[in-house]
């Protein structure tokens, strides 16, 4: 006797600016955005450790551990159970990395949007200072070449 069960899909979480997240492509694809934060790191809601950095690294690795040091912040989300997102007003948000009783909360500093735009303007400023560097190099080399000349 075969019995047929109904295609039922589930459809993916839709998550907007609160909830837990425990999908590890889920974190690291949030938390890949981040740039400047503050961070606040407890366990059993006593303060361990507090500061700025910068996210430089977010991975998954079974091996590797989150370093936190010198203001940078290398991200394993290995590390922990989940991410809870929260938002208790507009303008702020936060991310609180949670593995038992232990947390490492990250308070963004700036948006991916202005993240990307700083980006791009010191890639075009950098553009600009070779092309002047360039620029300078070729006329003293013309420079010299036309001394020969005469």
């Amino acid at each position: 006797m075969s019995h047929h069960l109904p295609d039922t899909r589930i459809p993916a979480p839709c998550i907007v600016n609160t909830g837990i997240i425990v999908n590890k492509l889920d974190i690291r694809r949030l938390l890949t955005d981040l740039g400047r934060v503050h961070y606040i790191y407890t366990q059993d809601n006593k303060l361990l450790s507090e500061g700025d950095g910068d996210v430089m690294e977010v991975f998954v690795h079974h091996q590797r551990s989150t370093i936190v040091a010198n203001h940078a912040l290398y991200l394993n989300i290995n590390s922990f159970d989940c991410l809870e997102l929260k938002q208790p007003s507009e303008k702020e948000s936060f991310f609180d990395l949670i593995q038992e009783d232990i947390c490492l909360r990250l308070i963004p500093l700036s948006t991916p949007l202005q993240e990307r735009y700083e980006r791009h303007f010191q890639g075009t400023t950098i553009e600009a200072m070779m092309d002047q560097v360039l620029s300078a190099r070729w006329d003293a080399e013309i420079d010299d070449d036309c001394s020969d000349c005469f």
